[in-house]
């Protein structure tokens, strides 16, 4: 599990009860807090653990993708897995820094978190609430989704960064490296 709280600059996930300067995406729409899991407890989605995020100081509860930077523990990993969702489908690369200087680049492919959308890319469905916050009201029988996304690793030097997509219509809220055992035994 990869610490992504300084990286946070969105504000997603909401409180019931709550106002003020929320907002997933350009309508203010958010996911019901109450829906999700417990802010900074474990899951596991798809056999893959993921730290469902906790805001930070200021508040915010995901990376909206603007080409940060983030450190990964130096590690030789098979997989990224992210949970996330887009303001629409979309699809862009990242760009994975190891540690002996290459840069690779992958796509990521991240699905719409608008109710009712279905997974473009065939990815798992991580969460999905019963409601679709607005900023006065929640519309019951919307269901925004959070997928799990995943980055193939290709490169054997470890991997130490990842750089996400200059694309602000995609969402993290969780990032994981996996190493894959038996790939790994065989190195």
């Amino acid at each position: 599990m990869i610490e992504l709280g300084r990286h946070f600059d969105g504000t997603g996930v909401q409180p019931e009860g709550t106002s003020g300067d929320y907002g997933f995406n350009v309508w203010r729409n958010t996911f019901p807090a109450e829906e999700l899991p417990p802010a900074g407890s474990v899951r596991e989605v798809a056999g893959v653990t993921f730290a469902f995020p906790a805001p930070n100081a200021d508040g915010a509860d995901n990376v909206r993708c603007r080409g940060q930077l983030v450190a990964v523990p130096e590690g030789r990993y098979d997989w990224l897995y992210l949970l996330g969702a887009a303001e629409r489908r979309t699809e862009d690369e990242v760009e994975l820094h190891h540690a002996g200087g290459t840069v690779r680049r992958s796509w990521l492919r991240m699905s719409d978190f608008w109710p009712e959308t279905p997974a473009r890319f065939g990815e798992p469905l991580a969460f999905c609430t019963t409601g679709l916050r607005y900023p006065r009201h929640t519309q019951a029988g919307h269901s925004p989704s959070i997928w799990q996304q995943r980055v193939a690793i290709a490169e054997p030097d470890p991997l130490v960064a990842v750089r996400l997509p200059d694309n602000p219509a995609m969402h993290v809220f969780a990032l994981t490296a996996v190493a894959d055992e038996e790939s790994r035994c065989a190195r």
